[in-house]
């Protein structure tokens, strides 16, 4: 067993296996574990012997919370070459592991958030459980759904995926699936046993071979957000922040009325780059193109304020209370946006 970096690396019979270890932290991700992951992902790829890769997180809270935002934080307050090299490094993980030639199984127990999303989500494998509270709540911070989050919203029934991106909810196992973020719920105390039933496993197997033996583990999970499909689908249809608001407020349903308190809760700038940025998913040709215009949006994040705000308001201060500035929808300009699009 390798142990670096807050990543443990071993071989587990025909199974390559990676754990993030930094459980005090939910296993959030810097920079030494987004490189140790993709050395392992690349090595495991490489091994004839290796059948599939297992990803899962130590500790029974969380999977991976995402990237370490005290981490971007400060470095965006001093030069931002951290930061940049990390979000370049962590988008070309995501990619890799979209195209990773092998089965790879990702097990998304407890916390998986933003950056866990990208390293679970984009996987051919992907399992959830009664622990699972899933969510990209980077709106809440004067962020964006990032690695390959707008491709994967923008491609989610109906209007899910504009639901989720702009609200930052909270979602758990069967909604997931619901969303296409996930594909199979378990029972969390199952997984060694997965696990094990894994290692029946013969080196070129392939997916097929791994479905089939995770099948017997999966456990009926009924989605609560069905329930409110028909008023997400009809309330987000549109291509604007205050349009989609002003839809909430006419329906008028507790569901439509809490959504829109939320959602008002939000950085404006961040809300309206989001909602432009999963409207350009939707016509995007793959998640490459998503990810290169994810890049090139984090790096005019380090330039505007509601990041360092919310950041400070969420994880340095904790006092709830961020002070967006521009603080309205209509005070943000199309000038003020063009920096984040390409």
């Amino acid at each position: 067993m390798a142990e670096e970096a807050h990543v443990l690396v071993w071989r587990d019979g025909p199974l390559g296996r990676i754990r993030l270890d930094r459980p005090k932290a939910l296993n959030s991700l810097t920079l030494d574990m987004v490189r140790t992951i993709a050395a392992a992902l690349a090595a495991f790829e490489g091994d004839g012997e290796v059948a599939a890769v297992l990803v899962d997180g130590a500790g029974e809270r969380g999977f991976c919370a995402g990237g370490d935002i005290r981490a971007l934080h400060d470095s965006g307050k001093a030069d931002g070459a951290l930061a940049r090299t990390f979000w370049r490094e962590e988008y070309d993980l995501n990619d890799h592991i979209s195209r990773y030639k092998k089965p790879y199984v990702a097990f998304m127990d407890g916390i998986t958030m933003g950056g866990g999303v990208g390293l679970s989500a984009h996987g051919g494998h992907r399992i959830v459980t009664e622990r699972t509270r899933l969510a990209m709540p980077e709106t809440g911070i004067g962020f964006f759904p990032d690695v390959g989050g707008t491709w994967l919203l923008a491609h989610a029934p109906g209007e899910l995926g504009t639901y989720l991106g702009l609200t930052g909810t909270i979602i758990g196992g069967a909604d997931a699936i619901l969303a296409g973020f996930a594909d199979v719920f378990v029972r969390a105390s199952a997984w060694e046993a997965i696990a094990a039933a894994l290692r029946d496993l013969r080196p070129g197997a392939g997916d097929e071979a791994v479905r089939a033996l995770i099948a017997p583990f999966e456990t009926p999970a009924d989605p609560p957000l069905a329930a409110h499909r028909a008023l997400i689908d009809a309330a987000m249809a549109v291509d604007s922040v205050p349009e989609i608001l002003a839809a909430l407020a006419a329906e008028g349903s507790d569901f439509a009325l809490a959504t829109a308190k939320t959602i008002g809760e939000k950085s404006p700038t961040s809300l309206v780059l989001t909602l432009r940025l999963l409207r350009r998913a939707r016509r995007s040709e793959n998640l490459r193109a998503c990810l290169d215009r994810e890049l090139h949006a984090a790096g005019a994040v380090l330039n505007s304020h509601d990041f360092y705000e919310g950041v400070r308001a969420a994880v340095i201060d904790k006092d709830r209370n961020p002070r967006w500035n521009p603080a309205t929808l209509d005070a943000v300009t199309e000038a003020a946006l063009r920096p984040y699009l390409p």
